[in-house]
């Protein structure tokens, strides 16, 4: 498990945590109390797990857990309270499809937005992924910009 929380301090620098210590408390440049929100991101590829993270932690405040495997995934769950999934589609063991249905058809983890990000480009796929439950749906390759946008949409940012 791999834990890693981006802070800008007031001047704007970033603090990094890479461990599996408490959750270090945001400030924002006001200098009040402010939720840091956390995105578990799912992907069985490290390249692109790592870019999915470098993008999500340059769009803003966010703590970012990742999981190799749905099943990786389905571990985090309980451990504490997500404000946002991304996932893949196609992946060892439990797909992101499969990790769709049981957050969505799962009372505790209804209620947390998901965003998928998949090769699986075609109308019927996407379809599928936005019947599943998933917020939105995003293909692979995708631009920086339009995963920031979308997760700022989808978390009401």
């Amino acid at each position: 498990m791999k834990r890693r929380v981006v802070e800008k301090n007031r001047r704007g620098k970033k603090k990094i945590d890479e461990g599996r210590g408490v959750l270090i408390k945001s400030f924002n440049f006001n200098g009040g109390r402010q939720h840091m929100k956390a995105i578990l991101i799912v992907e069985d590829s490290a390249t692109t797990r790592s870019l999915i993270r470098a993008v999500v932690e340059e769009a803003g405040n966010f703590e970012t857990i990742e999981a190799a495997t749905g099943f990786e995934a389905l571990k985090h769950l309980p451990s504490r309270s997500f404000d946002l999934i991304i996932t893949d589609i196609n992946m060892p063991d439990i797909n992101g499809l499969e990790l769709i249905n049981f957050v969505k058809t799962n009372p505790r983890y209804s209620h947390i937005p998901t965003i998928i990000i998949s090769t699986e480009k075609s109308e019927e796929d996407r379809k599928r992924g936005l019947a599943m439950g998933a917020t939105a749906y995003i293909t692979k390759p995708f631009k920086a910009k339009d995963l920031q946008d979308t997760i700022k949409q989808v978390l009401g940012l």
